[in-house]
């Protein structure tokens, strides 16, 4: 390949975004908002089932929003449960038609990938449809569908590419008869399935038969007590879930049903039985292999493969920046990709000099029961402090919506980590319950200001919500104490 020579002052952009994620979008959007010239580069490989979507990534086409729309298909579900013992007259069946609902998510969906290209358009960011990759610090080579070549020069190059679900290639039939997270949203029918959480939580509200197999822990990286509780909520409410086991192969019937063997990690005996649909959620890998990375020396995890960066989100390579889930240590959560995104924006515009903070970002799991958290969880709490170094104060509720529809409120469950001495400042906030992501944003912002146990007490609750629960926490696991709460 002949070596590229560049004049200085003389790049076709300031900046050029390979990734049209949430992360690269927020980059470009905000990049050329303080006055830069520049350009993205988005293009989507279909899945192995041929699944394909617009502008906007993970979280618009395959992620968050489709997802919490259909998880609020499932609660609707519930809700039409519930009013009945709330004096509506409801037929005795009540049937679900995940056509019309997939269509309209789909059209909701597509709305934004429409938006994502005026908003481009309109803050004059040239958006390409190719697929990128690095000839040098300076330089991106675009490849279209038809196989054209695009190059274009940039002062400075952001990757945002992303990630994409894995399959466990090792095991027959994997990858010929099972689909991923890039599939689901995007079916036109559906019938049972193999899945986990968040989906089986959603497949199962709308009234189908899902079952999860877990290899070893639920919800890993999570508090594993409040895992525990949203596990129990989901096999109660109907998931059901196979433990300690390892999918063998997957085969095709006659029937055109799906066998799945799997074997028993403690008993090492192996079982089988047959699915209509199975989807795997075994991790996601990111999508670092057609960047040209490995040539220009950029240093990559030898594990994950992803983007070693700095705290300013520079990669091994001067002039090249990487965010989102494709850089190596980071959440891999929407917001902290668009936060990030837009503070790079800034400071390679020269605006200031002002780093993305990783630390104590809150998060839900939008399962049956909602999982929100922020923080430390207990285990990691007492990994860094000290089982005697920490004070954990903790509650059982029962939500006010859930007693006229007699619904079962044994996992809602309120956890406060604590520092044991001074103030007690907040080390972990973890809430099992509706709306927990709704709950859990603004204690998120207490814990940035420093939330202490003191300012918990100090504050007052609105009755009646479940939120006021969390002000009014006052014992302590090392009590012994029932921390069931009694009364209004």
């Amino acid at each position: 390949m002949c070596k590229i020579i560049h004049l200085i002052g003389k790049y076709d952009y300031d900046l050029v975004v390979i990734g049209g994620g949430s992360g690269g979008l927020a980059c470009s959007k905000e990049a050329a908002q303080l006055g830069q010239k520049v350009a993205v580069l988005d293009y989507v490989e279909p899945s192995a089932k041929g699944t394909k979507w617009g502008l906007g990534g993970t979280c618009v086409n395959v992620g968050c929003i489709p997802k919490k729309l259909m998880h609020q298909a499932a609660l609707l579900g519930t809700a039409v449960k519930d009013a009945k013992k709330y004096g509506w007259q409801m037929p005795e069946t009540v049937n679900h038609d995940w056509a019309m609902m997939a269509e309209a998510i789909q059209n909701h969906v597509r709305s934004l990938n429409w938006g994502h290209r005026v908003q481009l358009q309109d803050k004059k960011v040239k958006y390409l449809n190719v697929k990128g990759s690095l000839l040098d610090e300076h330089t991106v080579r675009g490849l279209s569908k038809a196989g054209k070549e695009t190059i274009l020069t940039a002062k400075n190059i952001v990757i945002a590419t992303g990630g994409r679900p894995k399959y466990p290639t090792q095991i027959p039939g994997a990858v010929e008869h099972g689909i991923t997270s890039d599939d689901i949203f995007w079916l036109k029918t559906w019938l049972n399935a193999d899945v986990a959480l968040e989906c089986a939580g959603f497949l199962t509200g709308i009234g189908l038969d899902a079952t999860v197999m877990v290899r070893s822990i639920a919800l890993r990286g999570f508090d594993q007590q409040m895992a525990g509780l949203v596990t129990d909520y989901m096999e109660a409410y109907g998931t059901k879930f196979i433990w300690r086991s390892l999918p063998k192969s997957v085969d095709k019937l006659s029937s055109g049903a799906l066998q799945v063997t799997w074997k028993d990690t403690e008993t090492g005996s192996e079982h089988k039985d047959t699915y209509d649909s199975v989807l795997w959620a075994v991790g996601r890998a990111p999508e670092t292999k057609a960047l040209g990375l490995d040539k220009l020396g950029v240093e990559l995890n030898t594990q994950t493969g992803k983007i070693v960066v700095g705290p300013d989100e520079s990669t091994s390579l001067p002039n090249v920046y990487a965010l989102g889930d494709i850089s190596e240590g980071r959440p891999e959560l929407t917001p902290t990709a668009v936060k990030a995104g837009k503070l790079l924006a800034h400071r390679l515009a020269g605006q200031n000099t002002d780093l993305m903070n990783y630390d104590k970002v809150a998060t839900t799991v939008f399962t049956p029961l909602e999982y929100g958290c922020v923080g430390l969880s207990e285990e990691e709490a007492e990994r860094r402090h000290g089982k005697d170094g920490i004070e954990v104060f903790h509650a059982f509720y029962k939500p006010l919506e859930f007693t006229v529809a007699e619904r079962d409120a044994s996992q809602c469950y309120i956890k406060v980590i604590c520092e044991n001495g001074g103030d007690r400042k907040i080390l972990g906030l973890h809430f099992t319950g509706p709306n927990a992501g709704e709950v859990i944003q603004g204690f998120s912002m207490s814990l940035q200001c420093g939330a202490t146990y003191s300012h918990l007490l100090q504050t007052v609750g609105i009755h009646p919500t479940c939120a006021e629960e969390v002000v009014k926490i006052h014992i302590t696991k090392r009590s012994g104490l029932d921390p069931t709460v009694t009364g209004c």
